[in-house]
């Protein structure tokens, strides 16, 4: 894993003893001495990764975590204190000024690689919808980040799953201010709770006599609904090899027993900020991936999307040898509506005609708003004859029934025309076939106009 790592340390000697372990497993190793080097390194750079010692000259470890996360440049940088403070109130002070994680020195080495592999792994995917976030929307990404930051005023949903009933009822209490909890001692039904509820951590207490905990952490990764639920595991102090299986098996985070309350209430709230964090990202790409492929007047797909669509569907219908065809429809004298009742009555007339191509085609054909008053249907394994008989059922529910205009209350006889093509051997790309669908119906617009045309 080729990551950027920033160690931060005042005393030479922590520094190189960092550096030579990171390189060991070949990161890519930046040093600050103090905070305001480390800040101004973090705001010039790619850094993908901060470890940072609390005890320096000038402004100290907690200082420079809140200034991290308070930036939007920075805020997604993950953070792990390394320190030989070992207070629990260190820690909960550590993970309230937004650090990610404590390492207490001397360090583990393998407590701290697995960490650091960890926590470069959420980022990795945060990164990966940071990014896709930004190049779709037109807005900042500091706009983004601050609407991404996930509001911790909220209760939190989460799921416990622990064997014995008087630990259960401890851990409760200490997050009842925070969170409802909803605790359960079978782990397979636990997997079943977490798959179908919209909890957004889960707390498993490794305390079961006869079942392995990291068992039911690798089936929630493993599961498509569970995959992006934070886990919390708890563990026996000094079981160094359990935490780094469940690191490395995509667990988000680790507490030692005996819980300290206050800690148990820090860590959990960073799990769910960062939760709601990606959710916010992922929810506003899906958003945004919508807008870029739908028309918003309409809400039929647009002329983006149709080409993307109109290409696979045309090469798998060469693949399989199966038929294929293409409506295009104008409505007719559209721009006398405009020009006698008005824009808003026009747009009226759109959403209406889009509502009965919707409610006329069938369910494998893919209706698109191509441009002004144009509409476009591709009907997939549709014979010419299938395709004319659309057509035609399309051109009655227009002509039949008036547009009512919900702008003046007025009601107008509307009519279209279409024209249609279909694959057939000498058509050999998309952009032949539309253009014979285009051809079409301008002679049916020549011909008279709300009629279908085919091409001969």
């Amino acid at each position: 894993m080729t990551a950027r790592i920033l160690v931060v340390d005042d005393i030479p000697a922590n520094v190189k003893l960092l550096e030579a372990r990171l390189i060991a497993e070949y990161f890519e190793v930046m040093t600050a001495a103090d905070g305001y080097q480390a800040l101004a390194i973090c705001e010039r750079n790619q850094v993908d990764l901060v470890l940072l010692d609390i005890m320096m000259p000038g402004i100290d470890g907690f200082e420079v975590c809140e200034r991290l996360k308070a930036s939007p440049r920075t805020s997604h940088i993950p953070v792990v204190m390394v320190t030989a403070l070992d207070q629990p109130a260190d820690r909960v002070r550590g993970l309230k000024a937004g650090a990610d994680d404590f390492l207490t020195k001397p360090v583990n080495d393998l407590q701290l690689i697995s960490r650091v592999k960890s926590l470069l792994r959420l980022k990795t995917l945060s990164d990966e919808l940071r990014i896709r976030a930004e190049t779709a929307h037109t807005m900042g990404i500091d706009e983004l980040l601050r609407a991404g930051e996930g509001a911790t005023d909220d209760t939190g949903q989460v799921l416990l799953v622990d064997g014995r009933a008087n630990s259960q009822e401890r851990i409760i209490r200490a997050l009842k201010p925070i969170a409802d909890v909803s605790a359960i001692s079978d782990p397979q039904a636990a997997i079943f709770e977490a798959s179908e509820n919209p909890f957004e951590l889960v707390i498993v207490n490794a305390n079961f006599e006869d079942y392995d905990p990291l068992r039911l952490c690798s089936q929630l990764r493993s599961l498509d609904r569970t995959r992006f639920l934070p886990i919390l595991i708890i563990t026996e102090q000094g079981d160094d090899d359990m935490v780094i299986r469940a690191l490395e098996l995509g667990v988000n985070d680790y507490i030692v027993r005996p819980v300290d309350p206050n800690e148990l209430v820090a860590r959990s709230l960073t799990q769910m900020r960062r939760k709601r964090y990606n959710d916010r990202l992922r929810a506003s790409v899906k958003h945004t991936i919508e807008l870029a492929v739908t028309d918003p007047l309409t809400g039929l797909n647009n002329r983006r999307y149709l080409d993307n669509h109109l290409s696979t569907l045309f090469n798998r219908s060469m693949a399989r040898g199966r038929p294929l065809s293409v409506l295009i429809t104008d409505i007719d004298r559209f721009k006398q509506v405009n020009d006698t009742y008005g824009h808003d009555a026009g747009d009226d007339v759109l959403k209406e005609f889009a509502s009965r191509i919707r409610s006329t085609v069938r369910g494998a054909d893919l209706a698109c708003r191509y441009g002004g008053e144009e509409f476009v249907v591709i009907m997939p394994d549709t014979s010419p004859e299938v395709a004319a008989a659309v057509a035609e059922r399309l051109r009655a529910a227009v002509e039949t029934a008036p547009f009512k205009l919900k702008s003046s209350g007025q009601e107008l006889s509307v009519t279209a025309s279409f024209g249609i093509s279909s694959r057939i051997a000498s058509v050999i790309t998309p952009g032949q076939l539309m253009k014979q669908a285009d051809v079409a119906l301008y002679e049916a617009k020549n011909g008279g106009r709300n009629r279908v045309v085919a091409v001969a």
